[in-house]
């Protein structure tokens, strides 16, 4: 008799779950959209996509799609440079290239990427977010890039404090803060409402009630907001900025969807995630947001987390949480021409602060110093570079550190050759790397320079090019000193 009830309540907790997930969404899909430098509806169509296509797919069955405030930095560099219909060719080729990838059975080596660099990246993108941000809580616009963001926010600080209208902004920005900030304290059962929802309809129900003089959301309408890439966008492909945002984009939204789905698969004991199938069913979504112009999409941790822990038990969730996102943007559009552009901003703010390892950095300098060292350099290359050379930084970084570590390599004489007076032989064992041939040549240089040496590799697990080079060369040199000195001795 259980049997029969199970599939009822299993569809009851899968729609409550969806509208959970539906308001947790819907002033993320906005705030990113707007933070992006693109129409407040573009975000909501990749939130609608994200859950009637992505969602249906194989690959994850609980984990939620939509736009994510880490491609924030990336999408308005890409909007700024290209327009809309750049953008819009970018992620249709990003969703291409995580088909292939995905095809190819890639999903999995996605996992093998440092935590370091995925936190460092994380972080950098929170910081960048967090700085650019605080320009929109006031009404003002940002500067270009991190570093005058940052060094500006002195000046900030004077304009609002010498402006009304901005001091009103800024104070609506600074209040959905705090309050979702405070609603974490509020009982579980308050909690069942998300607190970003909270906020932004405090913060928009005091700037009409007080009449006060912020920007709102523009409002174009869903199929206003939709922009076709047309033939002179697709023309631009060839240009190398063009392949770099590509890469870019398609690094940064894999790795966050599938360390989104690694965390997922850890708060439930439902079916794992299958890496190369939900890499494809990103690939499609983004493909798919590419061609109707809208915002690249990514699993996000925070919705797909409030999907767990609101009962969900299959992908029907995912996919509701998308009609409900179509059914508001198609017949409340206006509702959205009433929320101030900074209570947005105050929300993107808090998403940002959420993604700096502010708990996690202390344990990791004590346990494993080298990682957290990248993770630092990450995040402040991409916060004075940009975003896809200071993950490349990182990446590099970590490559080193790891060829560092294991590149070990002993140089080793028997002690009875050493006290004789006959040639010598040199056992060199380990990994000769580059990285360790200073140590190597030195042990080597302090052998008695008047007798020959033969070299035993047999030991050795890997040479590289520049070990071998350096050995062979250093073996001919010394050998022909010591054989220059034996005939200088017999003269």
């Amino acid at each position: 008799m259980a049997h029969s009830h199970s599939p009822p309540r299993m569809w009851r907790a899968d729609v409550t779950a969806s509208v959970v997930v539906f308001l947790v969404a819907l002033p993320l899909c906005v705030g990113v959209a707007v933070a992006s430098g693109a129409p407040a509806e573009a975000g909501l169509i990749t939130g609608i996509v994200g859950g009637l296509v992505t969602g249906l797919l194989p690959g994850s069955s609980l984990q939620v799609s939509g736009p994510a405030a880490g491609l924030t930095v990336l999408v308005y560099e890409a909007v700024q440079e290209y327009g809309l219909g750049g953008l819009g060719v970018i992620v249709l080729l990003t969703g291409i290239v995580q088909l292939l990838l995905g095809a190819l059975g890639f999903g999995r080596w996605f996992r093998a990427i440092s935590v370091a660099v995925v936190e460092g990246m994380l972080a950098g993108i929170g910081l960048v977010i967090i700085a650019g941000q605080l320009y929109a809580m006031a009404d003002a616009k940002a500067p270009a890039s991190g570093p005058e963001k940052l060094t500006g926010l002195p000046g900030l600080v004077a304009d609002v404090a010498g402006s009304s209208a901005m001091l009103a902004a800024f104070g609506i920005g600074a209040g959905t803060i705090a309050v979702m900030a405070l609603w974490k304290r509020m009982p579980a059962r308050a909690r069942l409402v998300p607190g970003a929802l909270v906020a932004v309809v405090s913060a928009t129900a005091a700037a009409t009630l007080l009449s006060l003089p912020v920007k709102k959301v523009e409002v174009r309408g869903l199929l206003g907001s939709i922009s076709f890439p047309g033939p002179e966008d697709f023309g631009r492909l060839g240009g190398l900025g063009v392949i770099g945002t590509v890469l870019a984009f398609t690094l940064i939204a894999s790795a966050e969807s599938l360390f989104s789905a690694a965390a997922v698969d850890r708060l439930h004991d439902g079916p794992r995630t299958s890496y190369d199938k939900e890499l494809m069913a990103q690939g499609v979504g983004n493909a798919v947001c590419g061609v109707l112009g809208a915002l690249p999409m990514t699993a996000v941790i925070v919705r797909s987390a409030a999907n767990v822990q609101a009962g969900a038990r299959t992908k029907a969730s995912r996919v509701l949480h998308g009609v409900w996102l179509l059914l508001f943007a198609a017949l409340l559009p206006a509702a959205l021409g009433v929320i101030p552009v900074a209570a947005l901003a105050g929300v993107l703010v808090y998403a940002g602060w959420k993604l700096l390892p502010l708990q996690e950095l202390v344990p990791l300098w004590r346990e494993h110093r080298g990682e957290a060292v990248i993770l630092v350099i990450t995040a402040g290359a991409i916060v004075v570079v940009n975003m896809f050379e200071g993950v490349l930084i990182g990446l590099a970084l970590s490559v080193v550190k790891t060829a560092w570590e294991t590149s070990h390599v002993h140089v080793d004489v028997d002690q009875l050759e050493l006290e004789g007076d006959g040639p010598l032989t040199v056992r060199v064992s380990g990994n000769a790397t580059f990285l360790r041939l200073p140590k190597m040549l030195d042990s080597l240089e302090a052998l008695p320079a008047g007798r020959p040496v033969e070299l035993d590799l047999t030991g050795l697990r890997h040479q590289d090019h520049a070990s071998g080079m350096a050995l062979v060369g250093w073996l001919e040199r010394h050998n022909s000193q010591s054989a220059a000195m034996a005939r200088v001795a017999t003269t």
